[in-house]
């Protein structure tokens, strides 16, 4: 693609590296067939081709966004399906993120929306407070059909049936090892997932020391600052990922950081881009260098010994948009899975979006309801007696519509190894 910016917009370190992006792209279109959004809206400016037209259209004219731009880019999920998909490595992730700084810095939105990403970004990266929220809404979710406004609806719709207690689990400490120490490797405890599910931290320190790792809870751990990144509130998501660089780097040596929530992995190792020609550069390449998804760790580390393998269950598994687009991990979760025993399912088109990301079910309700459903269609054709997943947002997504018991790729493989049965699963026997 031709681009046309001024020697005076290069120097902006964000436009010079769109321009680069811009330029990979030939227009070939392979993205359409693979985007969630023009799937269901049809839209050329729903698909990812379009939206990057929209993008250069806006940055080389160096003008403020404007309603139909932001219309279009605010309908991306961001799952990464189209970066999968093409042939000339357009890095669709970095010049979607530019073009959200850009809107956030130029677009004055409805006030209801300021509201609620305001809101959005005040709540869910604090635990205590996402928690506390959570609570009110549980009250509030049984008049949920009375609430005018779908983005609203969304949110009480979203409120699990039970809220878990708070695991001490997630505090600054370290835990031993079992048996002689073959690795250090600190855990990010992640903010949303302390609130909605702290099973999943539970099982992965267990699994982890059983696995002979010392395991660093940082300490003062808030959020990588995923949210707000992709919301385009950069002064935010800058603010929360220095602390968390910080925190990593204050726990010691390390062989790895651990990372059970995938879009968070994906945000941390993308750290170095992120900071490019900051002061933190070289400390946020070194935190980026050392983050692995859980089952990355352990597709290398090995798993502990299997003493329950499997009990004979058909695990669906839900490759979560960021682990398989994102971090590029997709055969490793079912193949630790098949290892630890379970029979694993795959549904038809796994690389399609359940419509979580992130904060677009609250975000872009509508949307996001028809591409659960078909996620859901294709879950439920493969009978599965329980779901495995490795992101908490698509756990959510995804358990809000299915009786079928939805569990982290995580749980299964504590339980197989000698950890308790994941509670989820034991509410459906």
């Amino acid at each position: 693609m031709q681009t046309n910016f001024t020697p005076e917009q290069l120097q902006d370190p964000l436009t010079a590296r769109s321009n680069k992006v811009l330029r990979t792209c030939v227009h070939c279109g392979f993205c359409t067939a693979t985007c969630p959004t023009y799937q269901v809206l049809g839209d050329e400016l729903d698909s990812p081709r379009g939206r990057i037209y929209l993008i250069k259209d806006m940055l080389e004219a160096g003008r403020p966004a404007d309603e139909k731009t932001v219309k279009h880019l605010d309908r991306c999920l961001g799952c990464l399906s189209c970066m999968t998909t093409c042939p000339s490595g357009v890095n669709y992730m970095h010049l979607i993120d530019h073009a959200r700084v850009h809107v956030e810095e130029t677009y004055r939105r409805p006030w209801r929306d300021r509201a609620l990403r305001w809101l959005l970004a005040r709540l869910l990266p604090y635990p205590k407070r996402f928690r506390l929220a959570l609570l009110g809404a549980k009250l509030a979710k049984p008049f949920s059909g009375l609430v005018p406004d779908a983005r609203l609806r969304a949110m009480l719709e979203m409120v699990p049936k039970a809220i878990p207690p708070v695991s001490r689990n997630d505090d600054g400490q370290v835990f031993a090892p079992e048996g002689p120490r073959r690795a250090r490797v600190a855990l990010m405890p992640g903010c949303a997932q302390r609130a909605l599910n702290t099973d999943i931290n539970d099982a992965t320190i267990r699994l982890l020391r059983r696995a002979g790792c010392e395991v660093v809870i940082p300490q003062d751990f808030g959020c990588c600052g995923a949210l707000t990144h992709h919301m385009g509130r950069e002064k935010d998501a800058l603010a929360s990922a220095r602390q968390t660089i910080r925190s990593f780097l204050a726990a010691g040596d390390l062989d790895a950081i651990i990372i059970n929530t995938s879009g968070c992995g994906t945000t941390i190792k993308d750290y170095a881009a992120i900071f490019a020609g900051d002061p933190m550069e070289a400390e946020a390449r070194q935190v980026a260098g050392l983050a692995r998804d859980v089952t990355e760790f352990f597709a290398s580390h090995g798993l502990p010994a299997i003493t329950r393998p499997g009990e004979g269950l058909r695990v669906a598994y839900h490759s979560a948009c960021s682990l398989q687009h994102g971090q590029q991990i997709r055969g490793v979760p079912k193949e630790l899975l098949a290892e630890a025993g379970f029979t694993v399912l795959e549904p038809a088109n796994p690389h399609l979006c359940c419509g979580s990301a992130g904060t677009y079910n609250l975000l872009q309700p509508e949307l996001s309801a028809e591409l659960k459903e078909r996620k859901i269609d294709t879950l439920q054709a493969v009978s599965p007696q329980v779901i495995a997943a490795g992101n908490i947002g698509c756990m959510m997504q995804i358990g809000s519509g299915m009786d079928v018991p939805v569990i982290h790729t995580v749980e299964l493989l504590d339980w197989a190894s000698g950890g308790p049965k994941p509670p989820a699963l034991a509410a459906h026997p």
